[in-house]
């Protein structure tokens, strides 16, 4: 992977940076927290400039992310809540909670997308909700925006200031990743836990 990187960000040099972090909103797996500090530790080498580097990296995250929000819309709330009339009571999720959380979702949207966008581990999927509840897209686009330029910046500055030691920035925040994602699972079973106790105490 960092082969990988370091050879489209030498060959393309900003625009390399921009279609990585393109990339990395469509496929979760290839990780700005080793493709920013690439460029700070380039930008160290006298190679590339701090600025248009940001640039490069929050313009390339954010045409990534409108290809999960587009698909939000596409599945809509609607489609969502037919799915849970259909197979929500497998899991105990009905269309009640699909409004809960659309409402959650329109009064905090705002707050949900400029946080995620700094969470390692949901930051490249917090563009599918907001398109699920049908988030406006000028909105969307100024929160991710600021959140993604601080994140960006945080990464290139980490990467600037560490040289050739970068990859730290991936080893440090890497079990970051893991662990927010551990985190969500148990408190999906839980809350699945919870709703299911309910309806067992409501049929005593």
């Amino acid at each position: 992977m960092k082969e990988w990187i370091l050879q489209i960000m030498t060959s393309l040099n900003y625009v390399g940076i921009g279609l990585l972090m393109f990339l990395e909103n469509l496929f979760p797996p290839i990780p700005s927290e080793l493709i920013m500090p690439l460029a700070g530790f380039t930008i160290s080498q006298k190679q590339m400039e701090f600025f248009p580097a940001i640039f490069a990296g929050v313009l390339g995250t954010m045409l990534g992310a409108l290809p999960w929000y587009y698909v939000g819309k596409l599945v809509g709330e609607e489609n969502i809540k037919r799915l849970a009339d259909k197979y929500g009571k497998w899991i105990s999720i009905s269309r009640k909670d699909i409004e809960k959380v659309d409402q959650w979702f329109h009064k905090h949207g705002e707050k949900a997308v400029f946080f995620g966008r700094l969470v390692p581990g949901i930051r490249t999927l917090i563009s599918l909700p907001a398109g699920i509840s049908n988030m406006n897209l000028v909105p969307f686009l100024i929160y991710s925006t600021i959140g993604t330029t601080i994140w960006v910046s945080l990464l290139t500055f980490a990467g600037y200031k560490l040289g050739e030691n970068y990859e730290l920035v991936d080893e440090y925040l890497a079990p970051v990743s893991k662990i927010v994602f551990v985190v969500l699972v148990i408190a999906f079973v839980f809350w699945l836990w919870q709703k299911r106790r309910q309806q067992r105490q409501r049929k005593v």
